[in-house]
């Protein structure tokens, strides 16, 4: 099994940055996806950025793409998503997730096989 466990959420003002860190343990893969993804309130879970671990190609979606990077750090299998200019729109739960299938990266949450618990990402106007 793989254990994520996502770190660095928490209350900003608008055009202000964060840095959220996601750090994978247990099992390991030579080969996979780490995305993050985000679940405002009474709103569904959405794709929000990923990177392939070989390679390092990158995903984003449209509504953050150039604000936020995301990142890796393969000796301590960790991912970041360096979040810039932050808006209130930003605000939700983050959650990063591992996906097995390394061919192609995945916008839609099915495709994901293990997911942290979330953390928290207030953007205030």
């Amino acid at each position: 099994q793989v254990q994520l466990e996502e770190s660095g959420g928490g209350s900003v003002q608008a055009g202000g940055s964060l840095r959220l860190t996601c750090a994978a343990s247990g099992r390991t893969f030579s080969s996979y996806v780490m995305g993050w993804f985000r679940q405002a309130p009474g709103k569904e879970r959405e794709f929000v950025a990923a990177i392939r671990w070989s390679g390092g190609s990158t995903l984003y979606a449209d509504s953050v793409k150039g604000r936020f990077a995301i990142s890796t750090d393969n000796a301590k299998k960790t991912v970041y998503l360096q979040m810039d200019s932050l808006k209130p729109e930003d605000t939700a739960v983050y959650y990063c997730a591992l996906d097995l299938n390394f061919i192609h990266i995945q916008v839609m949450t099915a495709e994901y096989d293990y997911w942290g618990q979330g953390t928290q990402v207030t953007v205030s106007s």
